[in-house]
């Protein structure tokens, strides 16, 4: 199809998300340990995950409990019965030849299809549909040992990671732009975290395929992207791409395409098969197994506070405003850290969340809130916060300290070893104000016109007490001179 050299339908994008359910102990059809990273390559296989002849598989019931439970979360209509499919296809990679997944199709359907997430982008509400969740088997590693997939030489195939349980997601074309896929991704990462559904440290436990189409061309595939920040980039770069070549009158090919992460571009692989091409039949060696009512219900009963209900208990309870509510929320272990700290000192809302979210998670590698914990022990943070509260040290004391408490050091020992004390004594600070009244002139003219300026006279005020003033008070105090004046 040649398509206009005017662009008038847009864009349209469509999510396939395929998550790892690391929280288990075995694969999804056999008894191999699901931790495979790091380990000698082929070692945690069996006969059932290399395909041999013979072996039969035996579903995983804790990820069908997981996989029910992401459906009950993200609002889908879950199937009557689990029913298992092949999916057949040639590749290094996938020793069976075929892959088993779930289908909707003639004998067979999805775990749960019709679902919803609601996203906001820039002050603006959209509801993303949810075509369907599937579980399937991951595929084994193809290492390519002397390059990438357009360099190397030759490849070796690492079975450890085949028969690994996947969650896959699949939304409706819903996207217009790469923010609204990164701020669903970030939720939905938030979500499958709450029902412990995978770890999103370990590296390819989430996958996206991207499908794009422009001005209603043929939709392309971007495949296997392993990061959100990615997914973003593999977007944006696609959207120009396709307008570019509709712009010269060319043809968009519906095509799969691979992401260069090093490059920042996409590469064509191969022409886009179709459904057809993948042959699905019903698994013979794997029945279905009923859903009844009692066990769905029992599972609405195992179903965690999502990062939506703990974002308004945090608003209605803790005071805490809209904007940090949502980012503590983002994230699992940013959430459960802070609510540790809140516990332990006492403070709420957002006092405890700007610190945390402001200061302490830029000396995190890669903002990782797993990282906190660690470096970041709960403790020394609510000590740390206790002073602040009681008026011992400032908040920008509370910012220095931070490189110090990485090093493993007390608040207490940094107080003592910088010889940090609070100037709070009303006299000792009013003298300090006027001292930079007088140096000043003309910014005291400025506050009087303008409250804003009062900060630039806080700030003097500060250097000349080598940041050990309570800002609080100097702005009083300057507010009453002020008046006065």
């Amino acid at each position: 199809m040649t398509l206009t050299n005017e662009c008038k339908n847009g864009v349209m994008i469509g999510l396939e998300i395929h998550i790892q359910v690391t929280k288990v102990k075995t694969k999804l059809f056999c008894d191999c340990p699901s931790d495979y990273r790091g380990k000698p390559p082929n070692t945690h296989v069996c006969p059932v995950c290399l395909g041999l002849p013979g072996a039969l598989p035996v579903p995983n019931k804790k990820v069908i409990e997981k996989a029910l439970l992401a459906s009950l979360a993200l609002n889908m209509d879950i199937a009557e019965k689990v029913f298992w499919a092949r999916k057949h296809y040639f590749y290094p990679d996938l020793p069976k030849n075929y892959q088993i997944t779930q289908y909707d199709g003639k004998g067979t359907t999805s775990l749960a299809k019709n679902g919803w997430l609601d996203i906001e982008v820039n002050g603006r509400k959209k509801r993303i549909r949810i075509r369907r969740i599937n579980i399937e088997e991951d595929p084994g590693r193809i290492v390519y040992p002397t390059g990438n997939i357009l360099t190397s030489r030759y490849v070796l195939v690492d079975y450890n990671r085949s028969g690994i349980p996947l969650l896959e997601i699949v939304t409706e074309p819903d996207f217009t732009n790469e923010k609204e896929v990164s701020t669903f991704l970030k939720k939905l990462r938030s979500i499958m975290e709450h029902l412990e559904v995978s770890d999103f440290s370990l590296e390819g436990s989430m996958r996206i395929d991207a499908n794009i189409s422009v001005c209603g061309g043929n939709r392309v595939e971007v495949k296997n992207i392993g990061s959100i920040s990615d997914v973003e980039d593999a977007i944006r770069y696609e959207i120009v791409r396709q307008k570019d070549l509709v712009s010269k009158g060319g043809e968009i090919l519906q095509e799969t395409r691979h992401w260069d992460a090093s490059r920042k571009i996409t590469v064509s692989m191969r022409v886009k098969e179709t459904e057809e091409d993948y042959r699905y039949m019903p698994d013979p060696n794997l029945p279905p197994l009923p859903l009844t009512d009692e066990f769905i219900e029992e599972l609405k009963k195992q179903m965690p506070e999502l990062p939506d209900a703990r974002a308004k208990r945090y608003i209605k309870t803790h005071g805490m405003n809209e904007y940090l509510a949502s980012i503590i929320v983002s994230r699992k272990a940013l959430s459960d850290y802070y609510e540790k700290v809140s516990e332990i000192s006492g403070i709420k809302g957002d006092r405890l969340a700007s610190y945390i979210v402001n200061d302490l998670l830029g000396w995190v590698p890669e903002e990782d809130p797993n990282k906190l914990w660690e470096l970041f022990p709960p403790e020394i943070i609510a000590e740390t916060m206790r002073l602040l509260v009681n008026g011992k040290i400032t908040i920008k004391m509370a910012k220095e300290m931070i490189p110090f408490l990485k090093e493993g050091k007390s608040p207490s020992e940094i107080i003592e070893e910088k010889k940090w004390i609070v100037v709070s004594d009303e006299r000792v600070l009013e003298a300090v104000v006027k001292e930079v009244f007088r140096e000043n002139k003309k910014a005291v003219e400025d506050a009087k016109k303008n409250k804003r300026a009062i900060q630039f006279l806080v700030g003097k005020v500060m250097e000349k007490t080598g940041k050990r003033a309570d800002p609080k008070k100097v702005f009083e105090i300057i507010v009453r001179l002020l008046e006065k004046d």
